[in-house]
């Protein structure tokens, strides 16, 4: 018998959860597994139900037909990434370089390292003149959440209101302006990311693909 201790100590390892998660990936049933193993059909579903502890040399068995090593049934368990960042815990900051700022920006990630894309929310004020012209590597998506928002980029102006949305190249210098009387929101989120080696690379002058809530069919009378 195993003490409830010794029990509750390999308990956290999750080794039959791991056994499952192993099969289940590679589209096996426990009849074919045993097979592999040589081990009982029965005596796999109890090993991933817990009802019965491993020993090392069935573990083995296990793990050679999956390309693991014993470690891998010992290792705790990665968490995957989750992160909640609160509205009041964010830094408002202002457009860089000025004193008349066109804009300001709060990111919305700023917990998680090492991340892919950086979100922001986007507060664009309303007054006559863009931002000054800015470029960074990578690419830029824009959507509205509310007002109206004039964006130029390269020799194109165009104005996106409430749900338009923009994905653009922005490399290629760009500016903002607010279009309208009241501030414009939007989420904008960057990467600095480029295309793979083995894809061909974008023109350097293509243009940026703005996308347009559809409008709605008036309601028949």
């Amino acid at each position: 018998m195993i003490s409830d201790t010794l029990r509750e100590g390999l308990d956290k390892y999750g080794i039959g959860e791991k056994l499952r998660a192993l099969r289940l990936k590679k589209s096996m049933g426990l009849v074919e597994l045993s097979q592999h193993t040589g081990l009982s059909p029965a005596l796999l579903s109890k090993l991933e139900r817990g009802k019965l502890i491993p020993t090392l040399p069935t573990l083995m068995r296990i793990a050679l037909v999956f390309n693991k090593d014993l470690g891998f049934f010992f290792k705790p368990e990665e968490r995957a990434l989750f992160r909640v960042h609160k509205a009041e815990s964010r830094v408002r900051l202002p457009e860089a370089r000025t004193k008349n700022p066109a804009y300001f920006f709060e990111n919305l990630a700023y917990e998680v390292n090492e991340r892919l894309v950086d979100p922001y929310w986007a507060e664009f004020v309303p007054r006559e003149e863009p931002s000054a012209p800015h470029s960074h590597p990578g690419f830029e998506f824009l959507v509205v959440v509310t007002g109206k928002l004039e964006l130029r980029h390269q020799d194109r102006t165009v104005e996106l209101g409430l749900g338009d949305s923009v994905y653009f190249d922005s490399g290629i210098p760009h500016s903002y302006r607010c279009a309208g009387k009241a501030p414009a929101f939007a989420v904008v989120v960057t990467t600095d990311r480029m295309y793979r080696k083995e894809e061909p690379a974008p023109p350097t002058e293509a243009p940026p693909r703005f996308l347009r809530t559809p409008e709605r069919p008036a309601a028949q009378q």
